[in-house]
């Protein structure tokens, strides 16, 4: 299971360790980097993060404050330069705590107890029908959608398309609450914006999933789940 995160740290060579860091590990997804907490949470707002690799001691908003303001759901990894902190991160439900100068081993550890949470946590139920109802423009406006007319589904900043067999429909939502009402064993995630019907797979590459004609990326991320994946259908 994949998990998106973010870096937020006004430490430049912070910064660039944790990006190596990230890169090293399969299962991370390296969304932005933000040396400005404010807009960090002002990203977070708007999109969906599993995990948030957060400095203490921040300009405008501190780590500590901006943790007590997350959006439900994220994951914080506290990264400071400042053993005195650690206390008050724990009470904050943090995940970890780790002090700079950051090994790679330490941080592999902390890591890992994100992949093992994910596992552990109950996956959402596959819809018990053949559809699913999406809501679009409108106080109350829901689309019904059959999940075998659905082609694709694609990511667009604050928006998701999902492209079916008679046109796309539009949902202010994210990537991640889509696939949540998709069952997994119909559906997967061949990129940070894209996510494929199987079934509705014509050919495919080292970079592309062709579907119905269209081409679609394929993420490097992705690319060993996915081949094994469809090897098993």
């Amino acid at each position: 299971m994949n998990l998106t995160c973010i870096i937020v740290d006004d430490e430049p060579p912070a910064i660039r360790l944790l990006e190596k860091y990230v890169e090293r590990i399969p299962f991370l997804e390296k969304l932005a980097v933000f040396s400005d907490s404010l807009k960090a949470l002002e990203f977070l707002n708007s999109n969906s993060v599993d995990v948030i690799f957060l400095d203490i001691q921040m300009p405008q908003l501190t780590g500590l404050q901006l943790s007590k303001i997350l959006p439900e759901g994220i994951k914080v990894i506290f990264t400071t330069a400042y053993p005195d902190f650690a206390l008050e991160g724990f009470d904050l439900n943090a995940t970890d705590y780790l002090l700079k100068p950051i090994a790679f081993e330490r941080f592999y550890k902390a890591v890992s107890k994100l992949s093992s949470e994910a596992k552990t946590t109950s996956a959402p139920a596959a819809p018990a029908t053949d559809y699913i109802f999406i809501k679009t423009d409108g106080k109350n406006k829901f689309a019904k959608i059959f999940l075998n007319d659905i082609l694709y589904v694609e990511a667009l900043q604050n928006y998701v398309s999902i492209h079916t067999a008679n046109g796309t429909i539009i949902t202010h939502n994210s990537l991640k609450n889509i696939l949540d009402l998709l069952p997994a064993t119909d559906f997967i995630q061949i990129h940070r914006s894209f996510a494929v019907a199987i079934k509705q797979i014509d050919t495919t590459d080292s970079f592309s999933v062709f579907v119905k004609e269209k081409e679609l990326p394929l993420g490097n991320t992705y690319k060993d789940a996915f081949f094994k994946r469809i090897g098993e259908v």
